[in-house]
């Protein structure tokens, strides 16, 4: 879906310029790894809640109430870090580890991954079965989209 790229290429930019540093290349949603499940996702939201992190920060935040061991946050952190989602940088004996795409890029990502999943190769049926889904998990739900779909077809929704 090339519209979901470019405003994912978008996102990246804006984001990396509002951050102080040169721009990424522009990057596609297939170019973007996400975190592989919950326990990369909660370590990427810590790191983006503490703003600079060692690992040891991030487990007493994430794994120790988990019951998860240090080196378990330390090796999800490595591969936060192969995939480009995190940065390291060594601080006297330790790493400090920063977030190198914001949250709003990977959620973004993230459901417009789960969307595509959801809605397939005939999103139409799916779609109404969106909106009734919504309608039964909360209506208040359905006038939020309603007025989402109003303000986005507004020709001055991006300014």
């Amino acid at each position: 879906m090339a519209s979901s790229d470019a405003l994912i290429a978008w996102l990246v930019a804006v984001d990396t310029m509002r951050r102080g540093r040169y721009a990424a290349p522009a990057m596609t949603q297939a170019e973007l790894r996400l975190p592989g499940g919950e326990l990369e996702y909660a370590v990427l939201f810590a790191v983006y809640e503490l703003g600079v992190a060692s690992a040891r920060d991030v487990y007493l935040r994430v794994g120790e109430a988990d019951g998860l061991v240090y080196t378990t946050i330390t090796k999800v952190l490595d591969r936060l870090m192969t995939k480009g989602l995190v940065s390291r940088q060594r601080k006297g004996t330790a790493f400090v580890y920063r977030a190198c795409i914001t949250r709003r890029v990977i959620e973004f990502t993230r459901a417009c991954a789960l969307l595509r999943a959801l809605l397939g190769k005939a999103p139409r049926p799916a779609v109404a079965t969106l909106v009734e889904a919504m309608e039964s998990i909360d209506p208040k739900l359905l006038e939020e989209l309603e007025r989402a779909v109003a303000a986005r077809r507004n020709p001055s929704h991006g300014s």
